[in-house]
């Protein structure tokens, strides 16, 4: 076994349950406990069995779960979702994946028109329990394709589920309960966390309080957002690899006497519209902040959202920190394209600096 699957149990603290790893790890152990605790699973898609996949996130489990559990598929993406269909339907929980997230836009007419519909159309006799795990998001300096932001295209679609972790605990949490649903989910992997490390609570989805550190914030009802780090002056809204962004940008505001709440959205479909409420009613003022494009990202939706429920006691307009509108560019443009700190730190000030005419 490699050292990889050998360092999965981390690093133990004084916690019981409570370990250092990466979102790596997290992924990898918790696929392997999905596989043991269901022997209807199966993991596959490019290079996933032997290899252990690009990101290795299924390092191992091959050689533990058998051939017939988790195995290679052909250089196919359209074939590894219309597969998982036939296997849904045939009563199997099938965990493809697609190796980035720029190669699903070959396997779009599956995952829209079979998989997120084929619950509606049979009217309940053949639910989709398939969970579509997708490396997703820049931030590796990857070749054209190899880095997407495709969250707004998935979460309009009825019938799918979206989501996607920032930190290992919640990889680790919510890839479990994503495997348990019977409705097919979207789980957006931020590549670029990959081997950072955190606390997983291995015993508890919620194992401390919302508090002022990154590191040990990982409260929250696993169906809703969370809240990353607590503040009174305004909201930070953001998912994937950009929540540890805006925990940067919340430190260096403190800097300056500002105290920015961050609101890990997770799930992006359904989004917690009540989260938003409840931090943004705090607050008066919301920034929202993802790498996709502007125009039709998913930033307007929170937006309206946010309008919809607080627009009475909001003190400026919603601002919105995103991508630009072009297509997402290869690894050597990506710092210009990704929203980085400045560029966060301007609309946090153009926000708190706004006045009524």
């Amino acid at each position: 076994m490699s050292e990889t699957t050998t360092a999965l149990a981390g690093t133990e603290t004084a916690a019981a349950g409570l370990q250092q790893m990466s979102m790596q790890q997290a992924l990898n152990r918790a696929l392997d406990e999905i596989l043991a605790e269901n022997p209807k699973t199966v993991i596959f898609g490019e290079d996933c069995g032997r290899l252990g996949g690009v990101f290795r996130i299924t390092d191992g489990l091959q050689d533990k779960h058998g051939q017939d559990r988790v195995f290679d598929t052909p250089l196919a993406e359209s074939g590894i979702l219309g597969m998982s269909v036939g296997l849904a339907m045939a009563g199997f929980h099938p965990i493809p994946e697609v190796q980035f997230d720029g190669f699903a836009y070959p396997a779009i007419n599956q995952i829209v028109c079979q998989i997120a519909r084929m619950n509606y159309r049979s009217r309940g006799t053949l639910p989709m329990p398939i969970t579509l795990r997708v490396p997703s998001f820049g931030g590796i300096r990857a070749p054209e394709h190899h880095g997407e932001s495709l969250e707004a295209l998935f979460a309009h679609v009825p019938g799918l589920k979206v989501v996607s972790p920032s930190t290992p605990h919640d990889a680790y949490h919510l890839l479990k309960y994503a495997a348990t649903r019977p409705d097919p989910v979207i789980f957006m992997e931020p590549k670029s966390r990959y081997w950072q490390k955190g606390p997983v609570d291995l015993t508890s989805a919620v194992p401390c309080e919302p508090t002022h550190d990154a590191e040990t914030s990982n409260g929250g009802d696993l169906t809703g957002a969370r809240v990353a780090r607590e503040g009174r002056h305004l909201t930070l809204v953001a998912w994937g690899a950009m929540v540890a962004r805006c925990l940067q940008v919340a430190e260096l505001a403190a800097e300056d006497g500002i105290d920015v709440e961050v609101l890990d959205l997770r799930w992006l479909k359904p989004i917690d519209a009540e989260a938003l409420a409840t931090s943004v009613g705090k607050t008066r003022r919301a920034v929202v902040v993802h790498e996709a494009p502007l125009t039709s990202g998913l930033g307007a939706e929170v937006a309206q959202l946010i309008t919809q429920s607080c627009f009475a006691t909001l003190k400026a307009p919603v601002e919105r920190v995103t991508g630009f509108d072009v297509p997402y560019p290869s690894g050597d443009l990506e710092d210009e394209y990704i929203p980085n700190i400045d560029r966060i730190l301007f609309g946090i000030q153009r926000v708190l600096e706004y006045r009524r005419g």
